[in-house]
């Protein structure tokens, strides 16, 4: 017969059994929740784009008639979210303006009967709820993603970074959005590059669970070519679970002396709770001269109002560069 003792000895260990499996199932559903809000991390000085960024934000420079930046938002909301929280410095204030309201300009596009550009004006300010944190000194993508803590709370979230433009005909979030819904943990976009430009990404380990689905098993930032455990980097697009929070909070200072989202993604990793998408569409690098030049006539192109005389032009110009 137990004695009184051993009867709470063991009731205690049957109902801590049982209030670890309830805490389980609450951090699953947790992470599984509808993903509202995303970062976009913009606080950067933009270097590769000196001296253009010097005073106007890199993400403010236009593709044809729109910023860079608008474009990454419009992707998000096209995805579902509802929540823009811009990670900014105290030199990008215009990212804010630009997405606020702006009551003189619209009274003089109504002035003038301009219905059009006052709808597209309109849309901008109302298509998501917009947030700005400060991040008061540059320490890193993971320490961009850390300030915002307080406006995620305890819910997944979106990463966007702001030089990486998905094209709206082949969209990753909806799918990565269906993968965290499967398998619950963060997700990354991954996508295989050439060995020349693998010390310029994180670089991630897979399994592969279905055709574009992979298990990440590790991950490493900007590795050497003959360190790197395969060639599918990180592409800009994350979701990421809360936790990252708490383990980016402990992450010391990595590579370039910056807190890397990377490190903390790892930890996931060994955890097994972080996730990829095989990403085949179209992507754009805006973050260099010949990028930012490339993808503005890339989406040019793409424009039934701007496309034939922009074709005229080129044929002309490759015509003459010939005769020459």
């Amino acid at each position: 017969m137990l004695s009184i003792d051993q009867s709470s000895v063991i009731y205690y260990n049957v109902n801590m059994r049982a209030v670890e499996y309830e805490l389980k199932a609450l951090c699953t559903e947790g992470e599984r929740m509808r993903i509202r809000k995303a970062v976009l991390p913009v606080a950067g000085v933009g270097t590769r784009v000196l001296p253009a960024s010097k005073v106007i934000p890199k993400e403010m420079l236009p593709l044809v008639d729109k910023p860079t930046l608008q474009y990454i938002v419009e992707e998000a909301v096209a995805a579902g979210i509802e929540e823009i929280i811009f990670v900014t410095s105290r030199s990008k204030r215009s990212i804010e303006d630009h997405f606020d309201v702006f009551p003189e300009l619209e009274q003089v596009l109504e002035r003038k009967g301009k219905k059009k550009e006052l709808e597209e004006l309109r849309h901008v300010q109302t298509m998501a709820t917009y947030t700005a944190v400060r991040q008061a000194e540059p320490k890193g993508l993971g320490h961009a993603i850390w300030c915002a803590r307080q406006q995620v709370g305890d819910e997944p979230f979106v990463v966007m970074l702001g030089d990486d433009l998905v094209a709206p005909e082949t969209p990753s979030l909806p799918r990565m959005m269906e993968i965290h819904e499967q398998y619950g943990g963060s997700v990354l976009s991954l996508l295989p590059v050439p060995p020349e430009e693998i010390p310029s990404y994180g670089i991630a380990a897979v399994q592969e669970l279905d055709p574009d689905v992979l298990r990440v098993t590790h991950v490493v930032e900007k590795p050497p070519i003959e360190e790197a455990p395969s060639n599918l980097c990180i592409t800009g697009r994350y979701i990421l679970t809360p936790d990252v929070f708490e383990k980016l909070g402990r992450t010391p200072l990595g590579r370039g002396g910056e807190i890397q989202v990377t490190d903390a993604i790892e930890m996931q990793a060994q955890e097994g709770r972080c996730y990829g998408l095989r990403f085949t569409g179209e992507r754009y690098d805006t973050g260099s001269p010949l990028g930012l030049m490339t993808t503005s006539i890339a989406y040019a192109l793409k424009r039934p109002d701007i496309a034939p005389a922009l074709r005229d032009y080129m044929r002309q110009v490759l015509r003459e560069n010939r005769e020459g």
